[in-house]
């Protein structure tokens, strides 16, 4: 049976050192003797020795390494390269599939989308947003949480960079800012400051906007008469005021 996960899921759940290393390893041809189970996949996958190693078909993420790091409960590379070779059965990784933006960025490209595009985009941030969701579990799954909050900041940074510059994409940008720092004043627990830390990153990147088009400058009126949980719309309002 296919993995009931994809190479998206692998990659933006994945912190950005482990994914480069399983894709090394997968790339380099060290995942040996693949099997599939009953909703499994097994493996050698070659290192400093040879890994025994298996995982999950219904979930990402589970599975076993007889690895330092597997056996003590962490992902590791090996874990990640098997999955990934399980999505993919060999074929080769695209160089846009192996890009990391685990933070936001702006991609420096001028336009508009169009509505077709806008829809999916628009799709695309309300599937991220649903991993940034309130906590309510016992303090043992608290990790398993802030992978979550990971993997949707990390969805909503591929999201980000691949945006046109313009006052459209701008204020669809300060939408979705909107609806996180809702989310952080009705029970999102960033106590590491994981959401937070990509909100910064989004003002800063909005702020490039406005140096690539001065029109995006309008859309933070938005902004104004806004109370957020830690007054990250300052600088853009003073932008705004100062235009």
């Amino acid at each position: 049976m296919p993995p009931k996960y994809d190479f998206n899921k692998i990659k933006f759940a994945t912190d950005p050192p482990t994914f480069e290393k399983a894709v090394d390893l997968y790339e380099d041809g060290k995942v040996k003797n693949f099997k599939e189970g009953i909703g499994s996949y097994s493996a050698i996958v070659e290192g400093g020795k040879n890994y025994h190693v298996a995982i999950e078909a219904r979930r990402f993420g589970l599975g076993h390494c007889d690895c330092y790091m597997g056996q003590n409960d962490y992902l590791c590379k090996h874990m990640v390269a098997l999955s990934i070779y399980a999505v993919l059965g060999g074929k080769p990784i695209t160089a846009e599939d192996k890009k990391m933006n685990n933070e936001p960025q702006c991609g420096g490209r001028l336009g508009e989308l169009s509505k077709t595009e806008i829809a999916e985009v628009k799709k695309a941030i309300s599937e991220a947003v649903k991993y940034i969701k309130p906590y309510n579990g016992p303090s043992r799954t608290w990790f398993a949480y802030q992978a979550s909050l990971s993997e949707g900041c990390n969805r909503l940074s591929a999201i980000v960079f691949n945006l046109p510059v313009s006052a459209q994409t701008a204020e669809l940008l300060i939408k979705t800012l909107l609806r996180l720092d809702k989310k952080l004043c009705t029970g999102v627990d960033d106590s590491d400051g994981t959401v937070g830390g990509f909100i910064q990153g989004c003002v800063e990147v909005l702020e490039e906007f406005v140096q690539l088009d001065k029109r995006c400058v309008d859309t933070f009126e938005l902004l104004c008469k806004q109370s957020t949980c830690f007054d990250w719309e300052a600088p853009l309002v003073r932008m705004y005021d100062e235009r």
